[in-house]
């Protein structure tokens, strides 16, 4: 008889086709789409990691239109060239251009391997499918209707569409970058599957032209055919036309440009999802819900977006340089390491440390080539955003966790000439200045007092000196130096460098307990840790108030913990985070520090320095009170909804503390390879190293209540404590967790 059930069960599953989900059946790229207060998700469409990129340009989820879609997403948020958009409705005018396309936001379908959308005043559907270098649009036109493309651009600079045939096209469009960086050209070599006619509109007339080139002129390609589904295959290149014509040879043509019977759309679509199959299935987890798993591949999907490979047959495009360089290695750019040195490289030196070390290899190249090691890397050069020098700390950690296949010293002389020589002010490149001469010698940034005038001209008007966060997070980076000096033998250096990595405590106010400003006379600046410092809080901290950076020493736990009065002044001072009040409506909160989203208390989920706070009540006797914490975090705040991210994503900085969060620990201090222990959200999960190995978690009677760690072994041995080590992690442990609805205020205690 059970027999039978379970036959008469599958063969219902078959008619129904409820087949077993895989894990890209759970990536959700609308979660997050539109934002609390700031930046929304956007639904990327790409293979992981690489350079072809298209998301659609609208405001967010909620926005009914499409202006365009991009050909190429050149850097996540800085921008995009090629624009493009069907038409089909009356004749075409110079306002054709101008006018968004209403779609269907129920009818969108959203996976990183194919896209499609329903345009409802065109009755014509688009959809998208990525390559490495290439993609493939296809578009499926009412059969009575004009089939047009219209091909624009996203600035006033020189763009050109050259129409070899009606079926072939190359194009180049300059891509706007950052002042006193050189721009870029973006060559392109495209096909369509069906003939055209082709031009451009002067004074509102249709002219064919098999040229068409100037400032921001606008092209368009209409089709003479009775076939509804026309596909646009083409390949992009940052070295030249010749080299977009070889990307589209060797990726969609078998290594044959004049080959006709080119790859197809769904050929493309199953290739690029197969690569988000290897990827994901990476991670196999067991119990929770289906929302949960839902939010977690969807995390696991967005640490994939970036850093992008721009490497094109053995050679990429430098903006470091401006330069085209032959290297065999990949190149990778578009990484704010602000964000995503807490958890996104450590993810990625657990899963890929092979992609891992050829991204810190490509750090070291920019450093060769540009003279400074980056802080933001993209496309054009170094994106001067936030403050601190955090690659130093992402070198240090993968450097300490087996990671060593890219060119050490090189790495160190760079890190060493960022610390010695650059400047620290925020949104700044560039050499030192007076500010950090005074760093250096006085051992902390000097502030000004509110409505005090800015004597040096080099500080940026809106960003201002944020003397306090830049202080804190100097203090790590010359921890990281200092660290990786003593690796290299370098005594001296790492003697010095730790000397300067207690520059925190120069801050440290031991009547109010809060870290707080100094003139440049070394006296105290009285201001409310709360709500001081303009917008932002940018003169003394960044983006969130005093009570965020109370905790950014996480190089030096120990020694933050002896300024609050040791481990119980520690824990009475996290407890107070969580339940501080704002003073002031949420309104006025908010129109000052828009970034500080996702509160409980004071503690902002929505915003990356607070991701490993959390976790710090593990260096406590009480660990339960973060298995507490991450719970509640992780269930109010990351849902699989619209509004299910917090804050800024920003290339999987955010998104990486889900994926470790869920899987039940997380790295709290870059640098040091040691993991800390959470609440799993998975009865089970299973890590797939690329060294053969498994790393499983097993958490038994996880549950939505069971979210308490009553006992713990690793590889069978009594764990009293919550943490373990990289090298653990990674020789194939397991970590078993006996889970129940009650702490047990005994485990885990230091």
């Amino acid at each position: 008889m059970l027999s039978l059930l379970l036959i008469t069960a599958g063969a219902i599953q078959l008619i129904y086709g409820q087949q077993p989900k895989e894990a890209t059946d759970y990536i959700h790229p609308e979660i997050g789409g539109v934002g609390r207060l700031l930046e929304p998700t956007r639904p990327t469409i790409q293979q992981p990691n690489q350079m072809m990129r298209m998301t659609p340009i609208r405001k967010d989820f909620l926005d009914d239109r499409i202006s365009s879609f991009p050909l190429l997403l050149v850097s996540h948020r800085l921008g995009q060239v090629f624009s493009m958009l069907p038409y089909t409705v009356g004749n075409l005018t110079q306002a054709s251009w101008d006018q968004p396309a209403f779609y269907d936001q129920g009818a969108e379908q959203r996976r990183p391997w194919h896209y499609s959308t329903y345009l409802l005043d065109d009755n014509t559907t688009v959809e998208f499918t990525p390559g490495k270098k290439t993609a493939i649009f296809r578009f499926s036109f009412p059969k009575d209707a004009p089939k047009v493309l219209l091909f624009g651009t996203y600035s006033d600079a020189k763009n050109q569409w050259h129409f070899l045939n009606d079926s072939t096209l190359t194009a180049m469009q300059i891509f706007q970058v950052d002042s006193g960086h050189q721009p870029i050209p973006v060559y392109l070599y495209g096909r369509y599957s069906a003939p055209a006619h082709s031009g451009t509109i002067l004074n509102n007339k249709i002219v064919l032209r098999n040229l068409v080139e100037g400032s921001g002129v606008k092209a368009y390609s209409k089709f003479y055919t009775d076939q509804s589904v026309i596909s646009f295959s083409y390949a992009v290149s940052f070295i030249s036309p010749a080299q977009a014509k070889k990307n589209f040879a060797e990726e969609l043509g078998g290594g044959n440009i004049n080959n006709t019977n080119t790859l197809s759309f769904d050929d493309l679509s199953a290739s690029a999802h197969q690569a988000w199959r290897k990827v994901m299935n990476q991670i196999e987890v067991e119990g929770g819900t289906e929302a949960e798993k839902r939010s977690f591949y969807t995390a696991l999907y967005r640490c994939y977006e970036r850093m992008v490979n721009i490497t094109e047959d053995g050679k990429y495009y430098s903006g470091y340089d401006n330069k085209i360089h032959t290297d065999s290695r990949p190149f990778y750019v578009d990484d704010w390491t602000w964000d995503t040195y807490l958890a996104a490289h450590p993810l990625r030196a657990i899963l890929q440390p092979d992609v891992e070390a050829d991204m810190v290899a490509s750090y070291v190249r920019m450093y060769e080539e540009g003279g400074w090691m980056p802080t933001f890397p993209v496309i054009f050069g170094d994106h001067a955003c936030m403050n601190g020098f955090h690659s130093s700390v992402m070198i240090l950690d993968d450097y300490r966790k087996g990671i060593k296949n890219f060119d050490v010293n090189k790495a160190f002389e760079g890190m060493l000439k960022n610390a010695n020589e650059a400047t620290m002010l925020p949104w700044r490149n560039g050499p030192k200045t007076v500010l950090d001469d005074f760093y250096y010698k006085h051992g902390y940034f000097p502030a000004l007092k509110e409505g005090q005038k800015e004597p040096v001209s080099t500080v940026h008007p809106f960003e201002k000196r944020q003397a306090v966060a830049v202080t804190l997070g100097g203090s790590y980076d010359d921890w990281a130096v200092g660290q990786l000096a003593g690796e290299l033998g370098k005594t001296a250096i790492a003697d010095a460098f730790a000397k300067r990595a207690q520059n925190y405590k120069n801050l440290w106010n031991k009547d109010r307990q809060f870290f707080l400003p100094k003139d440049d006379k070394g006296h105290w600046i009285q201001i409310d840790p709360k709500f001081s410092g303009g917008m932002g809080g940018r003169m003394y901290y960044d983006e969130n108030n005093g009570w965020t950076y109370l905790w950014q020493v996480q190089e030096d736990i120990p020694g933050l913990t002896r300024l609050m009065g040791g481990k119980k002044g520690f824990e009475n001072r996290l407890d107070q985070l969580f339940r501080e009040g704002l003073d002031r409506s949420k309104y006025e909160f908010w129109a000052k520090f828009p970034d500080a989203t996702g509160l409980v208390g004071q503690f902002s989920m929505g915003n990356e320095p607070s991701f490993f706070i959390p976790y710090l009540y593990n260096y406590t006797d009480a660990p339960w009170k973060t298995q507490n914490r991450i719970r509640l975090l992780l269930k109010t705040w990351f849902g699989d909804d619209i509004f299910g991210i917090p804050g800024d994503e920003d290339g999987g900085g955010m998104s990486a503390f889900v994926v470790f969060s869920s899987m039940g620990f997380y790295p709290v201090i870059p640098g040091h390879p040691i993991y800390t222990i959470g609440s799993p959200l998975f009865s089970k999960i299973t890590v797939h190293l690329e060294n053969g190995k498994d790393f499983t978690v097993i958490a038994e009677g996880c549950s939505d209540i069971n979210k308490y760690i009553q006992s713990a072994t690793m590889n069978g041995k009594p764990l009293n404590k919550p943490f373990f080590t990289h090298d653990e992690l990674v020789q194939g442990g397991v970590l078993k967790l006996k889970m129940g609805p009650r702490p047990n205020k005994q485990w885990g205690g230091r």
